[in-house]
């Protein structure tokens, strides 16, 4: 269980509240209008932006002073967060040590992952030298080696066409079942919330809400979430 225990968060003149459980090995969406704080949710989840007020705990320990590289989580950026200057392999290695210093074990680890992701045979390409889905294939290798119990994804597929973010979203499905991982991930479309989430969590107005099971929430919507859609 993730729990944001009356988090505040103030960046100048905006201001973001969550108080609300995130069942763990659960998929959710997070949604909502552009500027509402969804991937700065993500950030204070993941460490890298404190929050002003309240706690964070997972499994009822307390997370908020954590490093990033202490919390039960890793996270997908929006640009994949690739050095262009590294092989596939060196950028999937970085998920298992910074220095790239591995022994023969973690270096099978790395090999194993580019095979799940079906990246094997690009090992010494640069990113530059990929598409974007298989750019975004690489990511994924990286976040599959950090082995966290949490995958934060921040738009990760937002540059794809509708097929393969679909099968990029079908891929991450299946290595979070492997795993018994659960996944929060940010988005616009509401498709990918009725085509990948368990619950969705919206986020407007200055307030991150609860979780709602995604067919009861796009069933009877809330009027911040009507607003956003521009549903009738």
């Amino acid at each position: 269980m993730l729990e944001l225990d009356k988090i505040l968060v103030r960046q100048g003149a905006f201001s973001l509240a969550a108080d609300c459980k995130i069942e763990a090995a659960k998929r959710l969406v997070i949604t909502g209008p552009s500027g509402a704080g969804k991937s700065t949710l993500l950030s204070v989840i993941a460490g890298f932006f404190a929050p002003s007020k309240g706690r964070i705990l997972w499994q009822e320990r307390e997370i908020t002073q954590a490093t990033p590289s202490e919390r039960p989580v890793a996270m997908l950026f929006q640009d994949g967060n690739l050095f262009p200057h590294l092989t596939v392999w060196q950028n999937a290695a970085l998920g298992l040590r910074p220095s790239l210093k591995l022994n023969q074990d973690e270096k099978a680890r790395v090999k194993a992952a580019l095979e799940r992701v079906e990246l094997a045979e690009f090992a010494q390409r640069k990113p530059g030298d990929l598409s974007g889905g298989q750019q975004s294939r690489v990511a994924l290798a990286r976040v599959l080696l950090q082995d966290k119990p949490l995958i934060l994804l921040d738009e990760p597929f937002a540059a794809l066409g509708p097929a393969l973010r679909q099968q990029m979203l079908a891929l991450v499905d299946e290595i979070a079942a492997e795993r018994g991982a659960g996944v929060l991930m940010v988005s616009h479309d509401p498709q990918d919330a009725k085509s990948f989430a368990d619950q969705v969590i919206l986020v407007a107005d200055g307030q991150v809400h609860a979780p709602r099971e995604t067919a009861e929430i796009f069933a009877n919507p809330p009027a911040a979430l009507v607003a956003y859609l521009g549903e009738s």
